[in-house]
């Protein structure tokens, strides 16, 4: 190897031309680096809600890279479902600045109550939260209903539902958010349902990049009158959705214990009118009129052997008459009586058994003592609701859930119960799971039954109510996705 003389001058050159060959390239690279980083998604932009739509409408705000803009935490890894990402969810949803903004939306719907198909300004204000999140919905269902979406887009699809109308009632409760509206009131919980679901529609936008299939979103109109499930079915809310949970806010349980069963949870409920028509005369001479008092006397006995002497006595079954009116003219036997009453049953089998058999009481007793009976049953008016059944591996599901969320301990199976809730609609479509959470707290007052003006409820309950929600969906999207 031969080595050739150069000056010091050439020397010196030589370094430098080096040293900016090697330097420029590195400046470069950094600039590409920082430049990308630049294009990293912004915060979410807040914007006001858009008008009253008069026909359903897509609102699309979907991220196409479904990179949550919700910076509440920092997410792990729940590529395999553990206990961890069960306590990740319920943190998040703990979270000091979640807990006082999910309180905010609850007490702004409990001043406003709203009745059935009435909840325009509760339905604008979810539709402001979910345009802050991002989140893309349909708008209106039902009058005033909205189904929202988060996730792929892609199966499985999994929903999640709260009900919105509050009751015609006065609040007896003096607090700093009490309803504002004279004669309505929340006065069942449904303010807090709304809430929980916006809540668990943060968490779970924020965990959007987790979700192996799609959670829709369905905020009902009009469970308490006028089967708002049927209508938001009819309008296109569980297309494409294999699964649906909803919860319901209970004084039978201390905050934040949730319960459930298998099976018939709720039963089927109907109410009847009826008109025996008999013919008009002087009390005085009976033989002269045909008496619809005592025709209708003798059905009130015969409806209470439907139960008694024809049901299973396992099989719980209710025929009451709650009204029976044949006027106030002391004298006069009167040209016709009204009764009504309601009647309930766990199964639709059994439950329009009983519809036939009222029908045939009323009909056929009233031509023993020779008049006649018509009975309506308010078909027309969406007044009779089926019995709300929980699908076996649904329930299983949330028990599942709740038992990592809030112990195994905190979890209870509960009885039957023979209220009624328009859910039903939806768990005659497609497998469903319906679930109470527990608002019980004696220090705070919140004792009272639903429609009750004395009604109240822990908020210590919602963020608990949005983490359930929450990972009910993800982990079922885990499990059954692809």
């Amino acid at each position: 190897m031969k080595f050739f003389p150069i000056s010091s001058k050439k020397a010196i050159f030589f370094t430098i031309f080096l040293y900016c060959m090697i330097i420029t390239p590195l400046k470069g690279a950094k600039t590409s680096v920082s430049s990308s980083s630049d294009q990293q998604p912004e915060l979410i932009t807040y914007f006001k809600s858009t008008t009253l739509l008069k026909k359903p409408t897509i609102i699309d705000l979907q991220n196409q890279s479904r990179t949550s803009k919700i910076t509440l935490f920092t997410s792990s890894d729940c590529s395999i479902w553990t206990k961890e990402c069960s306590n990740e969810i319920l943190k998040i949803a703990q979270k000091t600045e979640h807990v006082k903004w999910i309180k905010s939306v609850r007490r702004k719907i409990h001043e406003h109550p709203e009745l059935a198909f009435q909840e325009f300004e509760t339905s604008k204000l979810v539709r402001q939260e979910l345009e802050k999140m991002e989140i893309s919905y349909r708008f209106p269902l039902a009058t005033t209903g909205i189904r929202a979406i988060i996730g792929s887009g892609q199966p499985p699809f999994v929903a999640l539902r709260a009900d919105m109308d509050a009751l015609p009632i006065q609040e007896a409760v003096e607090w700093e958010h009490k309803s504002k509206i004279a004669g309505k009131m929340h006065a069942c919980g449904h303010d807090a349902h709304v809430a929980m679901l916006i809540g668990a529609a943060r968490i779970l936008k924020a965990r959007e990049k987790n979700l192996k299939g799609t959670v829709i979103l369905i905020f009902q109109p009009a469970e308490e009158a006028g089967n708002g499930a049927k209508r938001m079915i009819k309008d296109g809310a569980l297309e494409n959705v294999e699964a649906i949970f909803a919860a319901h806010v209970s004084h039978q349980h201390p905050t934040g214990v949730i319960g459930s069963r298998t099976g018939p949870l709720l039963a089927g409920c109907g109410f009847f009118k009826a008109v025996i028509s008999g013919k008009t005369g002087q009390a005085s001479n009976p033989h002269h009129s045909i008496d619809p008092v005592l025709a209708a006397s003798a059905v009130v006995i015969s409806l209470q052997s439907i139960v008694s002497r024809e049901s299973n006595p396992l099989d719980s079954q209710v025929v009451s008459v709650t009204s029976f009116n044949a006027g106030d003219n002391l004298d006069v036997i009167p040209e016709t009586v009204t009764l009504s009453g309601t009647f309930r049953a766990f199964s639709t089998t059994n439950f329009y058994q009983l519809l036939k058999r009222i029908r045939e009481v009323f009909t056929e007793q009233a031509s023993v003592f020779r008049c006649s009976a018509t009975v309506d049953f308010f078909e027309d008016k969406d007044t009779i609701y089926p019995p709300t059944v929980n699908d076996n591996t649904m329930y299983e599901h949330v028990k599942k859930v709740a038992s990592d969320l809030v112990g195994t301990t905190n979890f209870k199976v509960v009885p039957p119960m023979m209220g009624a809730e328009d859910f039903s609609f939806y768990s005659e479509v497609i497998p469903a799971a319906f679930f109470y959470i527990g608002i019980r707290n004696e220090t705070l007052g919140s004792i009272h039954t639903g429609h009750s003006p004395h009604f109240m409820i822990d908020e210590d309950v919602l963020p608990i109510g949005a983490a359930t929600h929450a990972a009910i969906a993800e982990r079922y999207l885990y499990e059954y996705g692809s």
